[in-house]
């Protein structure tokens, strides 16, 4: 699988990837949030991470549990 056009402007590029996978403790996922939040791109990976239902991680500035979340209210609105 190719990797998709807006990771390359991603603020997460290049960063150690294990800040992205904490584990369960919600404040191990803040520093991963942190440049979720000024990432250009946040929105399309949040959609990434829900179109192929991700199940680690933090995508988009969501964690596993946020992400389910927004499923469930989308079904719900749909």
């Amino acid at each position: 699988m190719s990797t998709p056009p807006w990771r390359r402007q991603a603020a997460c590029k290049g960063l150690d990837p294990s800040i992205f996978y904490p584990a369960d403790d919600e404040d191990e996922c803040l520093d991963a949030k942190a440049v979720c939040a000024q990432c250009p791109v946040v929105d399309l990976c949040l959609e990434h991470a829900l179109g192929v239902r991700e199940k680690v991680g933090i995508w988009g500035g969501c964690t596993e549990r946020e992400r389910r979340r927004i499923i469930r209210q989308r079904r719900r609105t749909a």
